[in-house]
């Protein structure tokens, strides 16, 4: 019996990407009650069908024009776990300092708190696939001696989600709460606290 495969047009990897770019410009300007799937793609220059082809409704879509941007977030191997820390929260913070990141997160927490299904999508997007910095972190300062293995997989999962929420939580509110400074000085008080505990800031020149 002959094997169908499906047909039809590829998804446009450019499409994709104007669309989103779009949609945090969107945000930008009009915040997300006045956004509309229409405007996004008179924006993008596509189809208002293009978009519903891709996403349901427009939280959908903004949780991954938010997602892409979270995605740029990298941990380049810098030596040691506190330099590595240190290098991945100033990169959040950069991140959470241009208007386009700030005002889709902002966004998308405020409407999650009202709406389940965004919020497993917001952590599903966002939450999940970033806490693979956390991941690649821990299993590099493992082999350095900086970290002891564990040996339950559980308990190593609720570990990572443990630090995730510390570093990711520590920052937000710091930027978009408090709306203080993340700058060097800040990042490298907070990942000896992070690391190494309270008693380390003592010895903190």
């Amino acid at each position: 019996m002959p094997q169908h495969t499906r047909t039809g047009r590829p998804r446009s990897v450019a499409a994709d990407a104007a669309i989103l770019q779009a949609t945090r410009a969107a945000l930008v300007e009009l915040g997300w009650s006045k956004l509309t799937m229409g405007d996004v793609a008179a924006r993008a220059g596509v189809a208002k069908t293009t978009l519903y082809r891709r996403w349901a409704n427009k939280n959908e879509m903004v949780v991954d024009a938010v997602a892409v941007l979270f995605d740029e977030l990298e941990l380049p191997d810098r030596g040691s776990l506190l330099a590595d820390v240190e290098g991945v929260v100033l990169q959040f913070a950069a991140l959470l300092n241009r208007p386009e990141a700030k005002t889709a997160l902002m966004a998308v927490v405020a409407e999650s708190t009202r709406d389940d299904a965004l919020r497993e999508r917001v952590r599903s997007a966002l939450v999940d696939r970033q806490k693979r910095l956390v991941v690649t972190g821990r299993e590099r300062a493992q082999a350095r001696g900086e970290l002891p293995y564990e040996d339950d997989p559980c308990e190593a999962s609720r570990t990572t989600d443990l630090i995730f929420d510390v570093v990711a939580g520590a920052v937000v509110h710091r930027a978009l709460v408090s709306a203080e400074p993340v700058d060097e000085e800040w990042a490298r008080r907070f990942t000896r606290l992070l690391v190494s505990g309270l008693g380390s800031l003592q010895d903190s020149p």
